[in-house]
């Protein structure tokens, strides 16, 4: 996959299998449709799995359709995100 690039939730099921939870992550949360005044919003996070809890259960639904997770130079939209918490690699307790 090249630098900066996209992964979609169709491609989520195939980077699981190889998918690094230990590396570290950045989510970025940018204006979604519905909150227009929401400003871009960043954060840092040791390991993946802490980046991918934090976006699945602390950021509310509405905003999670603008977040973007970065980890190793690819890009996670809100779906892979998704499926990256629900598969089986996940490392961490769900709640």
């Amino acid at each position: 996959m090249t630098r900066g690039a996209a992964v979609a939730a169709a491609d989520a099921p195939a980077v699981a299998g190889r998918f690094d939870y230990a590396a570290p992550a950045e989510v970025f949360m940018t204006r979604a449709k519905l909150m227009r005044r929401l400003p871009v919003t960043y954060r840092r996070f040791a390991t993946a799995a802490e980046a991918i809890r934090y976006a699945i259960e602390e950021i509310a639904p509405p905003l999670l359709v603008g977040a973007v997770m970065e980890v190793a130079e690819q890009r996670f939209d809100h779906r892979a995100i998704r499926e990256l918490y629900d598969g089986a690699g996940y490392p961490l307790v769900r709640h």
